[in-house]
């Protein structure tokens, strides 16, 4: 019998890519979301892509009985945790809401975890915990802080979970928590059948929809913040990473926990590429890959922003036995056939 994996935020752009990765490595998937950056039709595509349908209920995570009876309900046998806001400059001007919903998800979700002996759990986590980064690339075992209140939210989960596997041992439990926190940097990108992508429900704060939107004919251009970075042309350098790729790595993270060799305690691994781009590199591999112009002016830096981040996946190829496979000019094709299949999103009129 299938082992079945529980995925929170499932709905969303890395749930949704996640869930067709883990159905077609022969996994059965119950999602919860509560649809607050995300669209219930997602799931509909994931179904049309697998031709299997995620069980989905929709609802907070914050909601303890909701997540009681999902365990109840179904044998689970690994969590994936995405559930949660990931706006780095909207998290400067809302942070209350960013540890509300952040941490208070990932506590409600581990003490029913916890209840139903089940724990073994994939954290969503981010590059973001490394700060404003002393040396490139960046490993697992570098000092972590953050520069905003999304990246700490994150950095105070990963060290809420470390304390878990120390629980066990003064409880001598019998089911011991193992714990894979997947720091991962920036991902881009869409599954090549276009089906599914991504779909911010507002003005986009991620780099890839926003410039999707501007070559669809939805936004007049793109806003490209700082170029006065010490980097190759003044622009941020982020390690981008193609979603299925980093989907493909949640699968592997789910292998490794119910596997013999599964790891013990808390692990933190990089999923990224190990190389770095910058905003506007992106910008003009998008328009060439894609023939399409995108125009875009100069602002002010962001608060919160880094000039350059990107990672050491050596871990991950060790641990994990994962690598990515598709490059830059795959993630901003894939995109565009997202984007330009469907120029509003999930919400088509």
């Amino acid at each position: 019998m299938s082992n079945t994996i529980l995925v929170t935020g499932g709905a969303g752009y890395i749930g949704s890519h996640t869930c067709v990765e883990l159905i077609e490595a022969g996994y059965n998937v119950v999602v919860i979301d509560n649809l607050s950056n995300s669209s219930p039709e997602a799931l509909n595509r994931v179904e049309k892509i697998t031709g299997a349908a995620p069980v989905f209920i929709e609802g907070d995570v914050r909601d303890a009985a909701l997540v009681a009876s999902i365990f109840s309900q179904h044998q689970i046998s690994a969590v994936i945790h995405f559930a949660g806001l990931k706006a780095v400059g909207e998290s400067c001007q809302m942070p209350l809401a960013y540890y509300d919903n952040n941490l208070g998800s990932t506590i409600t979700l581990c003490q029913e975890m916890e209840k139903a002996d089940v724990k073994n759990l994939v954290f969503s986590s981010s590059a973001t915990v490394y700060g404003d980064p002393e040396k490139l690339p960046l490993t697992e075992d570098m000092p972590l802080s953050a520069t905003n209140p999304y990246g700490r939210s994150k950095l105070i989960i990963e060290e809420m979970l470390r304390d878990l596997p120390e629980s066990d041992r003064l409880r001598k439990a019998e089911q011991p928590w193992a714990v894979i926190l997947l720091r991962y940097f920036n991902p881009v990108g869409a599954h090549k059948s276009g089906l599914i992508g991504e779909d911010p429900k507002d003005i986009p704060n991620n780099l890839m929809p926003y410039i999707s939107q501007v070559a669809v004919g939805r936004r007049e251009k793109l806003s490209v913040f700082g170029d006065d970075y010490d980097t190759i042309d003044g622009t941020g350098v982020r390690d981008y990473i193609h979603v299925v790729d980093l989907a493909k790595g949640h699968v592997k993270a789910v292998d490794n926990l119910l596997s013999s060799e599964a790891v013990t305690g808390v692990e933190a691994i990089n999923l990224g590429t190990g190389n770095g781009t910058s905003v506007l590199q992106l910008v003009n591999t998008f328009a060439e890959v894609n023939n399409t112009p995108i125009p875009y002016e100069i602002a002010p830096r962001r608060p919160g922003d880094v000039a350059t981040c990107y990672a050491d996946a050596t871990k991950a190829k060790q641990l994990l036995q994962w690598e990515t496979e598709l490059d830059i000019a795959a993630m901003v094709k894939d995109t565009w056939h997202w984007q330009s299949s469907n120029p509003k999103g999930y919400t088509e009129s």
